[in-house]
């Protein structure tokens, strides 16, 4: 699916609106219907009926702003609607240009915001229903999304907890790791949602739902028995903050394979989830090795590589956090290359996970310094 828009008109004053709109975020493509096709890069003519269009385009685009009445476009839609977190975001202009409806995916897929906005640029009124948006509170499907974060719970639990925090119900927060500002400083958090410093304090607060912020695999494992509780008798959220950091080095030739299964098996062994991965870390003369670049392309993360220059530095300044290798040295002219990429990258003074090693590849993990940030 096309992280671009899709604009539809299928009206005179519709194709209007949707020319209006040359400053919306990203690419976008106008579909006129072609009465009132413009030439143009960017501008494609359709003939009706509509139905055929749509279709292509619910399933091509990942947002769609449609110049139509409400009801039609529910019509158009209705046949291939499945699920919000597939759907495309759906915005539906009047041809008045009075208001921009948020009408399907509007909180998880982000038509929410594609019809504020879209209301912005053509001075219409937004029209959001999303329970979390009108009532100003926490949106437990959209916690940390700016940063990266990664619900890690069933969909159903999502629902339930989402349900407990709009109904006011108390819904306590555990941060493990993450970064600490996941709520705007100008806004009070809802009552309802209390953040707690401590296991005691989070298995204290009453009802039925939960969220952690953790990159521990398993949970109960990384804390005492308060959380263990926790998990029993709540509904639990846990978002995967991306706070782990990847030193890698390896031998010319080793493939995604061998990489990959070194990485989940130090991550497992030392309780860390590998939804947090952040990003790997590595030398540059690495940053053309198939296998290194393979991996970060799998799990999504950047690929950083620092010079052997930065990498000696910090056997220098670590005081000692970076353990020398007389091996690396003299294969490579470097004192290391996992500890010292992993330290650089997460800018933190301290391993998570000092080197590890196969025959062929070498493994260091960090975790993000967020304070740093």
């Amino acid at each position: 699916m096309s992280s671009s828009t899709a604009l539809v008109a299928i009206s005179k004053k519709g194709a209007e609106l949707a020319l209006a709109l040359s400053g919306l975020t990203g690419k976008q493509t106008v579909f006129l219907e072609r009465r009132w096709h413009v030439a143009g890069q960017g501008y494609q003519a359709f003939d009706l009926p509509l139905r055929p269009l749509i279709q292509r385009l619910f399933d091509e685009y990942q947002r769609l702003v449609l110049f139509m009445p409400v009801g039609a476009a529910v019509r158009l839609l209705a046949p291939y609607v499945q699920d919000k977190h597939d759907d495309p975001a759906v915005v539906c202009v009047d041809d008045a240009g009075r208001f921009a409806v948020s009408l399907l995916s509007g909180h998880l897929g982000g038509a929410d915001a594609l019809a504020q906005e879209v209301a912005q640029l053509l001075g219409a009124t937004p029209v959001v229903t999303s329970a979390s948006h009108v009532t100003d509170t926490l949106a437990v499907d959209l916690l940390g999304q700016e940063f990266g974060w990664v619900i890690d719970a069933p969909a159903l639990t999502v629902t339930r907890v989402s349900a407990a925090v709009v109904n006011g119900e108390p819904v306590g927060v555990y941060q493990q790791t993450g970064e600490p500002d996941w709520w705007p400083e100008d806004r009070p958090l809802p009552q309802n949602i209390i953040r707690c410093s401590d296991p005691e304090e989070f298995a204290a607060v009453p009802g039925d739902a939960a969220l952690i912020i953790s990159d521990s695999l398993n949970i109960v494992e990384s804390e005492d028995q308060p959380l263990e509780q926790v998990l029993k008798r709540k509904h639990l959220v846990v978002y995967r903050p991306r706070s782990l950091v990847i030193g890698m080095g390896c031998r010319r030739g080793v493939p995604l394979e061998e990489l990959e299964e070194l990485l989940l098996a130090t991550l497992r062994r030392h309780n860390l989830a590998p939804g947090s991965v952040s990003c790997l870390a590595t030398a540059e003369l690495k940053q053309d090795e198939i296998g290194i670049i393979e991996l970060a392309a799998k799990y999504e993360v950047p690929l950083v590589c620092y010079s052997g220059e930065e990498l000696n530095q910090v056997f220098q300044s670590s005081g000692g956090a970076a353990t020398p290798s007389a091996t690396a040295h003299k294969l490579l002219g470097i004192w290391g290359v996992s500890e010292p990429a992993a330290l650089l990258a997460s800018g933190s003074q301290q391993l998570l996970v000092p080197r590890e090693k196969t025959a062929r590849v070498t493994i260091a993990i960090a975790r993000r310094n967020f304070d740093s940030r």
